[in-house]
């Protein structure tokens, strides 16, 4: 087996199978580097090679590797020489006997062999460190070095691969994308053991290999809280919206005990918005993520607790608490509950859609796959500020961006600022009266079947990139039973739940509900997720603090 050491340090690695020589090699070699390399020895070719594996995943880097030519079930050069696929800067050395002189000499064609060292190598400042020091020299010069970060490495239209990217970079996971195809991709996978059928591949910081992580299980393993650390809060807001988030900072700033529920990550629709230039304070604009990133340093710093891929399924009333059920069976109870579960992007129902969800085809802004659509056509589908966002935002890299409008105009539906910069980029092509009809593709989106809505004609066009905004609808099945909502599953507070000033059914209290009160006492909703809400940033950060505002009323009342 190999040894282990301090995993800091770039590593310099000898095998050879005889246990004296091994450590002697290692002796000398750490005589001379050990302040700056970490020496691993091994004494078999499969143990050297596993050892390799786990420097892999883990990014660490190797310098110099040394092995002895006669060793059992692999030799030195069948050793080097895998070795090469997973390390091919590493420096490599094969120790060997005066006998075996022409074997080394035939291993340089081999496997790029740098040098070779005959058996025993006294004094080794003779005959040993001088060839290391050059051989370490040229590693420094010309090695890339290993950036200790998540890596991902999953296939380009692999739906799979495209959301776990999203779901790392929308939670401020720093990551590094390797395609399956390119050889660093091939090493990692290797490294794991791992065909690439099964993608993608996530290798955590610690080296851990995930195989097609659930959102759970990534985002334990890359240090995102998902499990509270209390059984009971004064305050549990669900929906790390811009209004989850306003509620959570002042929730904490306010003193109470304040933990956050996300499903998949902080920011919600706004956070995935290229750049939100209406928004007060911010008169060049903020993109979504600067936004959410500020938010949750803010309610982090003040107290509130922030767990991320939490699934609610459904709210209880028992007495005083109010008891928030999640999808791995656990629960979490609290005196208030703000509801600001905010709202999900409509799918496209037309035929092929549904199939290439993810290898083409992206609901949101997908802004981790803008990258592969410079130079390239892109359709958006939709008319509202999302989609002219995203337009704007995509038409910087992109060759050309169509926006397929449904209505007639952009003027009923999109804001004048952002109507006449949509008009004057001329990249940007707007197609009113146009809908999608169907999405072609095997492996990915290669074309659109359009119609225009007044002539009826219908034309199939090439495409490898569609967005789509066309509306949203809130996730609140899961109030069933408990929370009133409207006939689109919006939920129904204050003034919208009485009929002539008298209070809903059931309501227990002597008082009306309060203004973005359920009729749930204690349980509250703010933002989008709210009947009759105003659908814009600056309003859902209002309705936020202005919930946490009628919590402590409430708690003041019971």
């Amino acid at each position: 087996m190999a040894e282990a050491t301090d995993e800091a340090r770039t590593v310099i690695l000898t095998v050879d199978d005889d246990p004296a020589v091994s450590r002697a090699v290692a002796r000398d070699l750490r005589r001379r580097y050990g302040e700056d390399y970490r020496v691993v020895r091994a004494e078999s070719g499969a143990a050297a090679l596993e050892a390799l594996r786990v420097l892999k995943l883990r990014g660490t880097p190797v310098a110099v590797i040394l092995a002895d030519y006669r060793m059992p079930q692999m030799n030195g050069i069948e050793f080097l020489e895998a070795a090469l696929d997973l390390f091919p800067a590493a420096r490599r050395i094969l120790l060997t006997a005066y006998a075996d002189t022409n074997a080394a000499i035939d291993a340089i064609n081999v496997v790029d062999l740098d040098h070779y060292l005959l058996k025993p190598w006294e004094p080794p400042e003779e005959k040993l460190y001088p060839v290391v020091d050059d051989l370490l020299e040229t590693w420094r010069a010309g090695a890339a070095r290993a950036v200790d970060v998540t890596k991902v490495v999953g296939h380009r239209w692999s739906a799979r691969s495209s959301r776990i990217r999203e779901f790392l970079a929308r939670n401020q996971v720093p990551y590094r994308w390797y395609s399956s195809e390119e050889p660093e991709g091939r090493r990692l996978l290797a490294a794991a053991g791992q065909d690439g059928l099964r993608l993608p591949l996530v290798v955590t910081p610690d080296g851990t290999a995930l195989v097609e992580p659930a959102e759970r299980d990534l985002a334990d393993h890359v240090g995102l809280s998902t499990t509270p650390e209390a059984d009971f809060y004064d305050l549990v807001v669900v929906g790390g919206g811009p209004a989850g988030l306003a509620a959570a900072v002042y929730g904490a700033s306010e003193g109470l005990r304040t933990v956050l529920v996300e499903r998949e990550a902080t920011g919600g629709q706004a956070g995935q918005s290229s750049r939100i230039e209406n928004y007060l304070g911010f008169p060049d604009g903020v993109s979504g993520a600067q936004l959410t990133d500020r938010a949750r340093r803010q309610a982090t710093k003040f107290g509130a607790e922030l767990l991320t891929a939490c699934t609610v399924t459904g709210l209880d009333v028992k007495g005083a608490a109010r008891v928030l059920r999640f999808s791995d069976g656990s629960a979490v109870s609290a005196h208030t509950v703000i509801l600001a579960t905010g709202v999900s992007y409509r799918q496209l129902d037309v035929p092929g859609a549904a199939g290439l969800t993810g290898r083409g085809v992206y609901y949101g802004s997908a802004l981790t796959e803008a990258a592969a659509c410079q130079g390239q056509e892109v359709h958006i589908v939709g008319g509202a500020n999302s989609a002219g966002q995203a337009a704007m935002f995509l038409s910087r890299t992109a060759r050309k961006v169509t926006l397929l409008v449904r209505a007639p105009k952009l003027a009923t539906s999109m804001s004048y600022y952002l109507l006449q910069r949509v008009q004057d980029a001329p990249t940007i092509t707007v197609l009113t009266d146009t809908v999608v009809e169907a999405a072609h593709g095997k492996e990915h989106l290669e074309g659109l079947t359009l119609r225009n809505r007044v002539t009826g004609s219908s034309e199939t066009v090439d495409a490898q990139w569609m967005y789509v905004f066309i509306g949203a609808a809130p996730l609140t099945d899961w109030l069933d039973g408990t929370v009133l909502r409207d006939p689109r599953g919006f939920v129904l507070t204050g003034p919208d739940l009485t009929t002539d000033g008298r209070p809903p059914a059931g309501w227990p209290l002597d008082r009306p509900p309060y203004h973005l009160e359920t009729n749930v006492p204690g349980v509250f909703a703010a933002g989008d997720v709210r009947a009759e809400s105003a659908k814009r940033v600056a309003s859902a950060v209002g309705e936020g603090a202005m919930a946490v505002m009628l919590a402590h009323r409430y708690l003041e009342q019971s």
